[in-house]
């Protein structure tokens, strides 16, 4: 009898209004529904790490959709349809520094999702792939209005990191891992 597996990284995630969001890596096919809704995920200073304001062009649109497996993970929270024909609801990535042993991350969600869980779940799965490489911890910017983001990274062991070199407006949440 096969079984019903899912790929790695592959998971279904029900929100609390019943509707299912299939979290998996990026990919290619991807591209062109990312540049779709990246100016509605948010918020916009996160979105400008990402390499884009409110609209992400073609190249950066394939450099995000076809990441190093080596040193970036990069999921998306979408749809249950085949890449490229899935809407995005949420985007999160972490990426080695090079010559480091530390990873950024940075989470976008579409405002019909933000609060309902989504964020904290991909949260966690940049914290699994950052331990399962050793690292030795996990770093990224966040508004300082995003209130709701700033009590879910500290309920989940994130502190505030007093840094220079973080942007104004911006509060450094780190993870020791």
């Amino acid at each position: 009898m096969p079984r019903n597996r899912l790929p790695p990284w592959h998971e279904e995630f029900v929100l609390p209004n019943r509707r299912a969001i299939l979290i998996r890596p990026i990919r290619p096919e991807d591209a062109a529904p990312l540049q779709g809704v990246f100016g509605m995920l948010g918020p916009a200073e996160i979105r400008s790490g990402f390499g884009g304001g409110d609209t992400l062009d073609d190249a950066v649109a394939a450099l995000l959709s076809r990441p190093d497996p080596k040193t970036e993970l990069v999921l998306v929270g979408a749809e249950p349809l085949p890449p490229g024909e899935a809407m995005i609801a949420g985007l999160a990535r972490a990426r080695i520094v090079p010559g480091t042993r530390q990873a950024e991350y940075g989470i976008l969600l579409g405002n019909y999702v933000a609060g309902l869980g989504l964020g904290r779940h991909l949260m966690q799965k940049l914290v699994k792939w950052s331990r399962g490489r050793y690292l030795d911890r996990l770093y990224g910017d966040t508004p300082d209005s995003n209130g709701p983001m700033l009590d879910l990274a500290a309920s989940m062991g994130f502190r505030p990191s007093l840094e220079s070199g973080v942007p104004p407006g911006l509060t450094r949440l780190v993870l020791d891992l």
